[in-house]
């Protein structure tokens, strides 16, 4: 568990061993009751919290003597615990029916026991105790499967909790109901096959501790149609500025400081060129002559200004494209605060990979902001390695001139089952809060835009790109800009073109070049069903997802632009949702998707659920829905509780012809509750196809 046990009481002579209860209550400020079981995620977070203190998660690979692991008193240990978390799940939202008997056995002996000082955990003296604990973590650890990424296998039980947890991520940045400045509950995507500690013992939650907030953002864009072999991107990636000048550096006036025998200043990165939209434009039209469509197109570190994003995304849509990653840069002002330094998510209000360009009713694009963290500081070495001491005086150390935010980290999840998280050039390398949580988490995919010298395997970003493919197995992505990989001339040796690098647990590590006369690279990623492990003694299980590159392309611009553009408004409209609405929605949909597919009729049940008034948000202590995003559930319920045209019940074939297409006169919020639907269902439609597969 990250940092969770720094936080737990401290012992002082004549204060008393820390039990179970007193550890509790002073990291959550509760103390120990049935209440617990209300809701799994605080469960785990509790079990977590004392294996990690107590270390006895230990006794799963080595118990001590005359115990053993899986426990010798049932007939199939982890078959019982994955029945448990799954029929607790269901337990949840209909109370009628006794909870398992399996959690309310094991959770008798614990609770009976939480004065037992945790020593005697930590030493396996109380045996049943530590017996009772470790199953309770197995079995809250399966009543958390699903609260992130919906998996497939479902046959809907538990379907208005796993919504109603969603929404609480959405809320609150945590699964739990603990107060999330103390203690945050988070979905896992990845477990490492290979570690021991506390965290290779759970496969769908993690604890952490603040530290870095959290964000958790459902952004449903996605290919058309329920093909399996559709999970894969088309990356565009832009190593841009292909020229970068020493005097695109530049101190920032009056901050040297000479107090100290270390003398230290701030710079500035202010390329004088602006984005050239033409070349844009040109080398979009060359990589869609290559393949079907450009999902996402990618620029490195401060390659973008500020204002220069609302017309970027414009052009974008003009390509159909999806998604846009861009490393952000803003001006320094004179007596004004210090620039920012961030990552621009954008993602198309069409939610649809390869989406027919825009018409003149575009709205904006969906926007997340991950901030650079960590400043990049140049010493005498990388001065003189960039050829930069004309701009800056190499006996002085500079740091750039970025504010320094405080620390979020913005998990973004998109509609093929692909978790995304962008870390800035020197925040992939710091060993910080934010790398604990990135860690525990384990998403699909790592994308780091850097301003760096050529992206070798020899180099710093490949080693730290290595510990996240190793643990927790990400894959991760680096892109320098051309112009800065060029200026990297260390004595001795030659200038490199290698502008990115691709790291993934599967086919190792690619170096990727800008060969010469190329204005970009086309990489191609493919999804791909992957084992989910734990180290507890359950069964492996194929439920989650690994990126691969499969194919790269050089790119040269097309000699000229766009024969015809649209006509498209000066400024977008704003956007329908606010991302936290849009995530809400979206794990309303995935709930609904669940049910249709699984349980139809509990479909009228979910929608209800979904909309204000239900009393189970009171419980959760979160807030009503808007009138926006009401009305946008609305949307949703009249194509679900619809009568079907031919008089059948509800399928999810049916659902998913029935919300295909536009409808005449739909409003801007009507066509984006749809395709949040359909992009849904057509998710939970690939789902059962790649069952029916696995099990021909």
């Amino acid at each position: 568990m990250s940092g969770a046990g720094s936080a737990v009481e401290e012992f002082h002579p004549g204060s008393g061993d820390p039990t179970p209860a007193s550890t509790w209550l002073a990291l959550s400020g509760c103390p120990i009751t049935d209440d617990i079981l209300e809701w799994p995620p605080d469960l785990f977070a509790l079990t977590e919290v004392i294996l990690d203190h107590s270390q006895a998660y230990r006794f799963m690979l080595s118990p001590p003597a005359d115990a053993v692991w899986p426990p010798d008193g049932f007939a199939d240990w982890a078959t019982a615990v994955e029945e448990a978390g799954r029929d607790w799940a269901g337990w949840v939202e209909d109370r009628n029916a006794p909870a398992p008997e399996l959690l309310g056995v094991q959770w008798r002996i614990f609770r009976d026991q939480v004065d037992t000082p945790v020593e005697h955990l930590a030493d396996g003296r109380d045996w049943q105790v530590c017996e009772a604990l470790l199953t309770l973590h197995a079995i809250a650890d399966e009543a958390c499967a699903g609260l992130g990424i919906p998996l497939g296998r479902s046959n809907g039980t538990g379907c208005l909790y796993r919504a109603r947890g969603r929404e609480l991520l959405a809320r609150t940045g945590s699964l739990a109901r603990i107060n999330p400045h103390v203690l945050r509950v988070l979905p896992k995507v990845r477990t490492s096959p290979n570690g021991t500690a506390l965290g290779s013992f759970s496969r769908y939650a993690c604890v952490h501790r603040p530290g870095a907030q959290v964000r958790w953002s459902k952004i449903p864009a996605r290919h058309r149609g329920t093909d399996p072999q559709a999970e894969y991107a088309n990356l565009l990636l832009l190593p841009w500025p292909l020229r970068v000048r020493e005097s695109d550096f530049h101190p920032v006036e009056g901050s040297v400081r000479r107090l100290t025998n270390e003398p230290f200043g701030y710079f500035e990165f202010a390329p004088a060129e602006r984005l050239d939209f033409d070349l844009v434009d040109r080398t979009l039209l060359a990589a869609r002559e290559e393949v079907a469509s450009v999902d996402v197109v990618v620029f490195p570190e401060s390659a973008v200004d500020q204002g220069d994003i609302a017309d970027l995304e414009a052009l974008l849509d003009r390509h159909g494209v999806a998604m846009l990653l861009a490393g952000v840069r803003q001006r320094a002002t004179q007596n004004g605060p210090l620039p920012a330094n961030w990552v621009h998510i954008g993602v198309n209000p069409l939610l649809e990979k390869g989406s027919p360009p825009a018409d003149s009713t575009r709205s904006e694009w969906f926007h997340v902001r991950q901030n650079k963290h960590h400043r990049w500081s140049l010493d005498s070495e990388q001065i003189y390695q960039y050829h930069l001491g004309g701009a800056l005086h190499p006996h002085i150390r500079w740091w750039e001139a970025m504010k320094v935010p405080r620390r979020v980290v913005q998990f973004v999840e998109f509609g093929e089952e692909l978790t995304l998280v962008c870390l800035v050039c020197e925040d992939l390398s710091q060993h910080d809060d934010v790398s604990e949580v990135i860690r525990s988490v384990g998403p699909t995919l790592v994308i780091t835009p850097l301003l760096d010298g050529p992206q070798l395997a020899s180099r710093w970003a490949a080693r730290y790109a290595s510990v996240l493919a190793d643990d927790p197995g990400s894959a991760v992505a680096t892109l320098s800009a051309y112009g800065m990989v060029q200026r990297c001339r260390p004595q001795g040796f030659a200038p490199s073109p290698v502008v990115g690098l691709w790291k993934d647990p599967v086919r190792g590590i690619r170096e990727v070049p800008l060969e010469a006369g190329a204005h970009g690279v086309l990489m191609t990623i493919c999804g791909e069903r992957t084992t989910r492990r734990t180290a507890d003694s359950r069964k492996p299980i194929d439920n989650a997802i690994h990126y691969f590159d499969v194919a790269v392309h050089q790119i040269h611009a097309t000699a000229t632009g766009s024969a015809a553009q649209p006509d498209l408004p000066p400024s977008a409209d704003p956007p329908d949702l606010e991302v936290e609405e849009l995530t809400v929605l979206t794990g309303w949909a995935q709930a609904v998707a669940e049910a249709v597919a699984y349980a139809p009729d509990s479909a009228a049940a979910v929608l209800a659920d979904a909309r204000p008034g239900a009393p189970w948000r009171t419980a959760l202590h979160i807030a009503e829905p808007s009138p926006r995003l009401t009305d946008a559930v609305d949307v949703m319920a009249g194509f679900v509780l619809a009568e079907p045209s031919d008089g059948r019940s509800l399928t999810l074939d049916g659902l998913i012809a029935a919300v295909g297409e536009n409808r005449p006169g739909e409003g801007k919020l009507a066509g984006l509750a749809r395709r949040v639907l359909r992009s849904t269902l057509e998710q939970r439609g690939s789902q059962l196809a790649r069952e029916a597969h696995h099990h021909r």
